[in-house]
């Protein structure tokens, strides 16, 4: 097997697709390897799992499609084949998917076919434990909150540069060409007030269906990929930390002695100069150059 934690680092950077088995919606996420899976739900109040390997596999395929026998590389291959329709909202019509609560976890039912017979799986699925969800759904979300802040910010700062530069226009007496494109100057306050009040409240009512748009999908890739990248980079430097090379010393040189406490003071009082310290440097001011008049919307 290529290993859990290889398949957990694959699982990581896959978005989590709004699914729907019966009436209810659910979050689901998932990874197929050649010899394993795992796979991630939640209905937003409870967070289940199930990684399983080539013994799992093997065995649960034996005993639910009997009439069948394939090589379990093939079986993954077609788990994945069924799965990644629903997760990409495009659920089979000749799949069928249902999902029932048990003791202490749930439980994921598939029906299909395979070469002209039925082909059954489940996907027996226990309580996540709290260092994968904060991995897979709490560490992402305070990110992406994050990105969408620093985001509106610079949009933000962009729309009262553009009112800068309209207002400017406007001072030098020219003159809009076409009047359906006049705009209000933006103002940051009120924008916000109406936001609050007039598209919050439509947004929460969306429901929990509409967790992850196509949009927000991107974005929680491109923050679990930057999250994976440090991950590998921590570890490269960790496994540097424990094995270090060790120094060659030139024969014949040993190691110079300490120097003293008065040898330490001449040496710092004739290195330290205010003219080398970078925070005396002085920075000047940079001149902005007054914005040009633009062409076609203005006459």
């Amino acid at each position: 097997m290529e290993g859990c934690e290889e398949l957990e680092s694959s699982l990581l950077t896959q978005p989590w697709a709004s699914v729907c088995f019966g009436e209810s919606p659910f979050l689901a996420k998932a990874c197929f390897g050649d010899t394993g899976y795992i796979l991630l739900i939640s209905d937003l109040s409870s967070v289940w799992y199930e990684s399983a390997d080539v013994q799992v596999v093997e065995q649960r395929s034996k005993e639910l499609n009997k009439r069948l026998t394939v090589h379990v590389s093939s079986f993954l291959h077609r788990l994945r084949n069924l799965m990644s329709p629903l997760l990409e909202g495009q659920p089979g019509t000749a799949t069928s998917f249902s999902c029932h609560h048990v003791a202490g976890g749930l439980s994921l039912h598939v029906k299909s076919e395979l070469s002209g017979l039925p082909f059954y799986w489940d996907f027996h699925c226990c309580p996540a434990p709290m260092q994968m969800v904060s991995r897979h759904l709490v560490r992402p979300l305070i990110r992406m909150s994050l990105a969408l802040q620093y985001q509106v910010q610079e949009l933000t700062s962009l729309l009262l540069q553009k009112d800068a530069e309209i207002e400017d226009y406007r001072e030098s007496e020219a003159a809009l060409s076409r009047g359906r494109l006049r705009t209000e100057p933006f103002q940051e306050k009120m924008f916000q007030q109406n936001f609050m009040a007039e598209n919050l409240p439509r947004i929460c009512g969306a429901g929990e269906g509409q967790a992850f748009t196509s949009a927000l999908q991107q974005l929680y890739t491109a923050v679990t990929q930057q999250e994976a990248k440090q991950a590998r980079k921590r570890q490269h430097s960790a496994e540097d930390t424990e094995d270090p090379a060790p120094a060659a010393e030139p024969a014949g040189h040993p190691h110079p002695p300490p120097p003293s406490q008065e040898d330490e003071t001449v040496s710092s009082s004739e290195n330290t100069t205010p003219a080398s310290s970078p925070t005396q440097k002085l920075r000047l001011p940079v001149a902005k150059a007054k914005p040009k008049k633009a062409k076609g919307l203005f006459s």
